[in-house]
Formats: C-alpha cells, structure tokens, sequence
C-alpha cells in the first residue's frame, strides 16, 4: 500500500507497517502502523486505506492499532524505500546516530545530478516532513526527508 503522501514509497517502505498478525483461531487480522510523527495527517488515510484493502481480501473485521512507542525514525525505512525516495528526486534522510551526538546538516546531495552543492530554502517542504532544497550545480529543487 503506498503512502498518501509520498506515493512512491510504500507504508511498509516507510517503517510505518509495524505488524501484520492474524488470530490463528478466529481468523481476525490485526495491523500495527506507527505514524512518522504525532499528529501526522496522512494516518487518518492510511487507516482507511489498511481497512479496504483487507476487507477486499476477506477480512472486514480487522483491526488496525496505532502505536506511538517506540517512536518511529527515519532509521526505519528501508533501503529500497530510500532508493525509491532517491530515483524520484526526494533526498532520503541521513542514517540517525544512537550515541547521542546530533549531526548538524549543512549540506544534502541533490537527488537528481548528486552534486553535494545545495542550500536549504525552507524547512518545510511539501510535507511537514519533508523540507526544501535547492541543487547549485543543476538548479533544481528537491524535497528532502527530514531525519528523525
């Protein structure tokens, strides 16, 4: 299921699928999601869309579970996620540091020629995920995903 925001990348490219499991009794599916953070507009959709789908598949009674510990991170998309962020121009974020020290972006390679001349325009960008660049070198704007 892709996400309603940024459509090249799927929820579970995301890290936002935490778990599918079905009762092996009753049958009943439930999903675990994990919104990117608190608050997000699209959880709303992907819940729905969740619902449809496995009711399409035979299982309108499903459950999805929302879950806020542990937090989401962009540590949690996968490597064909930030690939499929990279091939449709949106910088993946940087991997997050566990040691407790936090890295300072000053610059992002453009996603489109991989120059790593680039300025921030915006914090904001088309989602409050994302924010705003621009390339130097090919003149080009990209979003990239902030790194949490």
């Amino acid at each position: 299921m892709v996400d309603p925001e940024i459509r090249v990348v799927t929820i579970a490219d995301l890290g936002i699928l935490r778990a599918v499991e079905e009762d092996p009794v009753t049958g009943r599916v439930v999903v675990t999601i994990t919104p990117t953070y608190t608050g997000c507009p699209a959880m709303d959709v992907i819940r729905a869309d969740i619902r449809r789908a496995l009711a399409a598949a035979g299982h309108p009674d499903a459950e999805v579970r929302t879950v806020h510990s542990p937090a989401w991170s962009t540590d949690w998309i996968t490597d064909a996620g930030r690939a499929k962020l990279a091939a449709a121009g949106t910088a993946p974020p940087a991997p997050v540091r566990r040691d407790g020290v936090v890295p300072l972006t000053l610059s992002v390679r453009c996603p489109r020629c991989g120059s790593p001349e680039t300025e921030q325009l915006s914090r904001f960008g088309s989602t409050a995920c994302k924010a705003l660049w621009r390339c130097r070198a090919c003149s080009e704007p990209f979003d990239q995903v902030k790194t949490l």
